[in-house]
């Protein structure tokens, strides 16, 4: 990257120079001449507008032609002949073209044949210009008298350069009837000189340039590529799973902004896979251990004459359950977060669903002491997949009771609000601190790092809820004081509420 930042900084500064070339060399001289053509345009309409307004006509032309270093040449042309009426010569080196009389009638026809308005360059020699000078001369020596004879005049050009001209001519229709001619003139100042002065300058300046160029681009592409090489190095380390670098290099608010989100992706990579190994460590123990129970039933009853008993069977039983609970809510869970599992929404009364749930806890009621509370008021139908609704409901009563308080009561309730059915879960268990309620739902978070065996279900219940909710567009959240206990909700849309019957 350092590289090609420097050769993209030398290739601007190579495409900035042929520019320069370009224009100062080859465009120079027709840049100067559109605009000495633009401003003699626009001195010939302010003009031509004085005299067709009659109206200050020879102070504005004083003043443009001044101003502008014009000449300016004002005829009477009507019927057809041009009479001097007003000059006024600003610009010496065109006043010396001598325009003549032939030349003054040409003007005047291309004007009219152009609609009144014409613009030529004219070139003349110096060697042309010298001719006329002369002749001017010797016509104004030809009466002399007595003795002085004629004079013999010569004039000698040096070279035989040329000279440009612009001439403007404008034929003026006044509102009196009458017409007149203007004719401007302006002299293009030869640029060849010029330009060979200019070649020489850019030549020094081409090699000053080169230099400066490459310092600067070799600083520039080390100070930009640098803080990125640094970014891109830690990057490396990070793809290795070193969660200890740290992402710093400055410069630039693009590099700094990367390396703040770098930083916290490496933050919560370092979470993930900190919980991901306590997840394995979980689920390791929570596979163990009903396969140790099995195991360990299943040899007491083949080597110990009279424990082949009901009760022994029941435990071998409970735990193939537990196991087999624990490997389907692996893999729901996996299907879910995935996408596999599609939701078949049908129509059904939530609040039965609800109530059959609790039948699964009629052990621990009759056994154990547990108090589990559901009164609704109305039976609550709602469109939504039931089964996983159903795993919903359980999964929240579950974490409940395996959080439950010395009181060992849970309490669900139901309120219906605004077209929305609202299902609480509530325990007076120890609570969830502040700082980690936003992570409960995290597959692989776990809020005490001791792990304990659940009195039912495989502790993954949390999560399948949050994807189920998800998967059907829910509301949900949880409220939490710790000491005091916890309460879990979802909130979800209504399709119909009916009333209960006394004697349901």
């Amino acid at each position: 990257m350092h590289l090609k930042l420097l050769g993209y900084f030398l290739l601007f500064g190579a495409i900035i120079l042929v520019v320069l070339w370009v224009f100062q060399s080859f465009l120079l001289k027709p840049y100067y001449t559109a605009s000495k053509t633009k401003n003699v345009e626009q001195s010939a309409s302010r003009i031509s507008q004085s005299i067709q307004q009659n109206k200050n006509i020879w102070t504005t032309i004083d003043n443009v032609a001044s101003s502008n270093s014009l000449s300016v040449y004002v005829y009477d042309s009507g019927a057809g002949l041009m009479k001097s009426l007003y000059q006024c010569t600003y610009d010496v080196p065109a006043n010396e073209l001598l325009i003549e009389e032939h030349e003054i009638y040409s003007y005047y026809r291309n004007a009219k044949n152009n609609g009144g308005s014409y613009m030529s360059v004219d070139t003349n020699s110096v060697s042309d210009i010298a001719k006329r000078k002369l002749d001017m001369l010797r016509q104004a020596f030809s009466g002399a008298t007595g003795d002085s004879a004629n004079a013999d005049v010569h004039y000698r050009a040096q070279t035989e350069a040329s000279s440009e001209s612009l001439v403007c001519a404008n034929v003026i229709s006044r509102d009196d009837g009458s017409e007149r001619f203007l004719l401007i003139t302006s002299s293009i100042t030869p640029l060849s000189n010029t330009i060979d002065i200019m070649r020489g300058q850019l030549t020094w300046v081409t090699f000053v340039f080169i230099v400066l160029s490459i310092i600067f681009s070799l600083y520039a592409s080390h100070r930009i590529a640098k803080p990125i090489s640094k970014t891109n190095s830690a990057a490396k380390e990070l793809a290795k799973k070193n969660y200890e670098v740290d992402f710093n290099a400055r410069g630039y608010l693009e590099v700094e902004e990367l390396n703040e989100t770098l930083n916290y992706a490496k933050t919560e990579l370092a979470a993930t896979e900190k919980l991901q190994r306590e997840l394995i460590a979980n689920i390791s123990h929570d596979l163990r251990t009903p396969l140790t129970m099995i195991t360990g039933y299943g040899e007491v009853m083949r080597d110990l004459p009279g424990e082949n008993t009901p009760e022994n069977i029941q435990i071998i039983i409970d735990e193939a359950t537990r196991l087999s609970t624990l490997v389907n809510d692996l893999l729901d869970l996996s299907k879910l977060q995935s996408g596999a599992l599609q939701a078949e929404k049908k129509t059904f009364c939530l609040t039965d669903s609800i109530s059959a749930i609790f039948a699964r806890y009629s052990k621990l009621v009759e056994q154990d002491g547990y108090n589990i509370i559901f009164e609704p008021k109305e039976n609550v139908y709602i469109n939504a997949d039931e089964l996983r609704f159903s795993q919903v409901i359980y999964n929240l009563v579950n974490n409940a009771v395996n959080h439950v308080g010395e009181d060992k009561t849970v309490i669900v309730t139901q309120t219906v609000k605004s077209g929305k059915v609202k299902v609480e879960v509530t325990d007076h268990g120890e609570g969830i601190p502040a700082d980690k309620l936003e992570y409960i739902w995290d597959r692989y978070y776990k809020v005490d790092k001791e792990h304990k065996r659940g009195v039912i279900g495989s502790g993954l219940g949390l999560s399948i809820v949050k994807s189920i909710l998800d998967a059907h567009n829910a509301h949900y959240g949880v409220r939490s004081t710790p000491g005091k206990g916890s309460t879990f909700w979802f909130e979800t849309e209504v399709e119909a509420v009916k009333k209960i019957k006394k004697d349901e």
